[in-house]
């Protein structure tokens, strides 16, 4: 008895003495503030109103996950190539930014379960003779860099074996040089799309047809070793589809219809 009370002190000694290891959840509670990292250029997703205030159905997702918390929401603006790196840096605590869930991204950061998904298609101008995605072949293309549509845009252009693909910083930049004939036509989410064409800031531009791509899932992200976090991230998103809120916020900002299903066949309900 003596023995196993002496080795249970000694254990109990050995837990105190290791340093206490942090929790992201826990530091986010903590701190009062939940920074979210926002592409603020991907209409309806992210963008920034007459005012200039970020606006979007990934800006509200924000704001309810902070509610959530009972925390403050931080906007951080983060272009696309730099969502991953924004976590990393500790410039931001979690990316409500449309990341594609791949298992390449994966081998840096962790993902919650699917919060949208998007289709694919292809936006073009007036008088460039594309009608679909096919006819893109021998043409200058191009997308945002980093994203599930640029990466297989140029996998196809490299395929054909002619044409071009030039990978571009911003959303913005893709539709100014769209805009200025610099490319003839790029892929977009059907979100982007609808939403480009319907400001009418862009005279001329046209959706000509779906591109034959798998749909693109998007989850929230996180650092990889934060499971914590990560584990409450999904409940998070589970909770906004049970409770309507989800598909109230795909009314809001994108309307048409039903909100697209998070479910894939044959592998998870």
């Amino acid at each position: 008895m003596k023995l196993r009370t002496t080795a249970a002190a000694i254990f109990i000694g050995m837990l105190a003495a290791m340093p206490a290891k942090a929790d992201k959840l826990d530091d986010i509670i903590a701190s009062g503030t939940l920074r979210c990292a926002v592409t603020l250029d991907f209409p309806p997703m992210g963008s920034r109103d007459e005012k200039n205030q970020p606006v979007g159905f990934d800006v509200d997702t924000c704001n309810d996950l902070a509610k959530v918390l009972g925390v403050k929401a931080e906007i951080v603006e983060t272009p696309f190539p730099d969502r991953i790196p924004a976590l990393v840096s500790d410039r931001a605590d979690v990316g409500v930014a449309s990341t594609s869930d791949t298992l390449e991204r994966a081998k840096t950061i962790g993902f919650s379960i699917p919060y949208f998904a998007f289709k694919m298609v292809v936006l073009t101008k007036e008088g460039t003779g594309i009608d679909t995605y096919e006819s893109l072949k021998g043409k200058k293309t191009g997308s945002t860099s980093g994203t599930f549509e640029a990466i297989a845009l140029e996998k196809d252009v490299k395929a054909w074996g002619g044409g071009s693909f030039r990978p571009y910083q911003t959303q913005a930049d893709v539709f100014l040089a769209l805009s200025q004939g610099q490319i003839d036509a790029t892929v977009v989410t059907n979100t982007v799309a609808q939403a480009t064409v319907k400001s009418g800031k862009f005279k001329g531009f046209v959706v000509k047809g779906d591109a034959p791509y798998v749909t693109d899932y998007v989850a929230l992200i996180g650092l990889r070793q934060e499971q914590g976090l990560l584990n409450y991230l999904s409940l998070f998103v589970n909770q906004q589809v049970r409770t309507g809120r989800y598909q109230e916020l795909y009314d809001k900002w994108v309307g048409g219809g039903e909100a697209p299903d998070l479910t894939v066949k044959g592998v998870y309900r």
